[in-house]
């Protein structure tokens, strides 16, 4: 023990031990008091002790498989020993590290390692975030183009810093936080829309998620490369949002390499990068878009992050792409997404409340819909008329509470089931998802008990938040 821990009084061990019990409460008293009520209502007001894996574990011992790995930043599960080892390592090493006057090694070999990844790209810049990754993007396509407006497709999420949020297609997020950058959103795949505005020639670029996370929907197929030829027409840049669909998430290292001939010019990643520990965003893009932006030594820090290429969110980074490498996550990733997907596609002719599954690699949406039998009918009616998603907060709930799977509703009036899995899931937890979906889903169509008890409360809850 050093000197300087002889001196503290601190114990983060006896802290939590102490404290750890007051987690709600604290959450309800000191941050965002919406968040501890929202999970008491829908039960997910639950004391999860350790985690491992693609597994969790309650103060009572019992496990719950994570369906939905921190919103994609667990893509290889929790705690995967060679990135906690990395870290162990980058700490003992006492490196000279946030100089801002020298140039560490770290940086540029995670660099070096993510442009293996897009050999069309040159640069790199770290971030701390997703959004700031967007962020990041957004200003180096308006400096390098010298035009103001950025395209992005409706129903898009960027992220909720206000450049990104300009971009973000959902009106829930945006109101009350206006002015916002002059941008204009476009349907995705309206090949149409995006040429109209690209001819006024004030485009700098146009953003897009290869798989919008919000609904879990595609971009149409040839859709990308056919945007990115018109925005090259145009002098704009094609920007790829791999935040949440890249490092291995649909199957490919990349979600835009689904289709041949797209080369993005600006490529944001950030979530699975940070192995789930240090948080890290990257935008990696062409050399002459760098070059333009940092054009002389007198704008060296135009653009920079106080934390940004730290060494520990760095050591994160070069361990995450060597265990991807080493396991063949993104082979996994295919492989346990197509069992997963043909699974739950399989049960469409069976449940008249199933109208979808979509996505690709282990980015899957099941997508609920009106029934055709008059009991379910009026039950789905009822639901509808408070408010829409309700049902799938219906499927949600007992999956937790019951079978002890850990998924997400895809968005706000969406009656979508995400599920983002970390990367490593194999048949087993395939096998125990597909089971607890298929319990649940007899239940719902059973049409009673405990499931329907739960949405008539769901309804109460809506129509008093009114």
């Amino acid at each position: 023990m050093t000197a300087a821990e002889q001196r503290s009084g601190f114990d983060l061990g006896k802290l939590l031990a102490g404290r750890g019990s007051e987690r709600y409460d604290l959450h309800a008293r000191y941050l965002n008091h919406q968040l501890p009520r929202m999970l008491h209502t829908i039960g997910f007001d639950k004391v999860y002790e350790r985690a491992e894996g693609a597994y969790f574990w309650d103060d009572e011992g019992q496990d719950y498989l994570d369906m939905l790995a921190g919103f994609g930043v667990m893509g290889l599960g929790r705690h995967h020993p060679v990135v906690r080892k990395a870290l162990h390592d980058v700490l003992d090493a006492s490196l000279a590290d946030l100089t801002r006057f020298d140039c560490q090694p770290l940086p540029g070999l995670l660099a070096e390692k993510l442009l293996g990844h897009a050999p069309h790209l040159d640069r790199v810049f770290f971030g701390n975030s997703g959004t700031e990754a967007v962020e990041t993007a957004l200003k180096f396509a308006r400096y390098a183009t010298r035009k103001p407006r950025v395209l992005y497709c409706e129903h898009a999420f960027h992220g909720l810093t206000t450049g990104s949020l300009s971009v973000n297609g959902e009106d829930g997020f945006r109101d009350g936080f206006a002015p916002l950058l002059p941008d204009t959103a476009i349907a995705m795949g309206d090949l149409g829309a995006l040429e109209r505005e690209l001819k006024r020639g004030d485009v700098a670029g146009f953003v897009v998620e290869p798989i919008q996370g919000k609904g879990v929907h595609e971009a149409p197929p040839g859709f990308l490369r056919a945007a990115q030829e018109l925005l090259h027409r145009h002098k704009a840049l094609l920007i790829a949002d791999e935040v949440q669909t890249g490092l291995g998430r649909t199957g490919d290292f990349f979600a835009y390499a689904h289709e041949d001939g797209v080369e993005p010019d600006l490529v944001c990643v950030a979530k699975a990068l940070s192995g789930g520990y240090v948080p890290v965003g990257a935008t990696l893009g062409k050399d002459w878009i760098f070059k333009r932006v940092y054009s002389s030594m007198d704008r060296v820090l135009v653009h920079s992050a106080s934390f940004g290429a730290n060494a520990q969110a760095m050591a994160a980074g070069l361990a995450v792409l060597a265990v991807m490498e080493d396991e063949q996550i993104v082979a996994n990733a295919r492989r346990t997404g197509e069992l997963l997907r043909d699974r739950l596609t399989a049960l469409i002719d069976r449940y008249e409340l199933l109208h979808d599954v979509r996505g690709r690699g282990l980015m899957i949406g099941i997508e609920f819909g009106k029934p055709d039998s008059l009991g379910l009918r009026s039950r789905w009616a009822m639901l509808q008329t408070a408010r829409k998603g309700l049902f799938a907060q219906m499927v949600v709930a007992p999956l937790l509470q019951r079978h002890r799977i850990l998924t997400q509703v895809s968005g706000d009036h969406l009656e979508v089931i995400k599920l983002i899995p970390p990367l490593i899931i194999g048949e087993r937890e395939v096998d125990r998802f597909v089971d607890a979906f298929t319990a649940v889903m007899d239940d719902a169509h059973g049409g009673g008990g405990l499931m329907w008890e739960f949405g008539r409360t769901l309804v109460k809850q809506a129509v008093a938040n009114r």
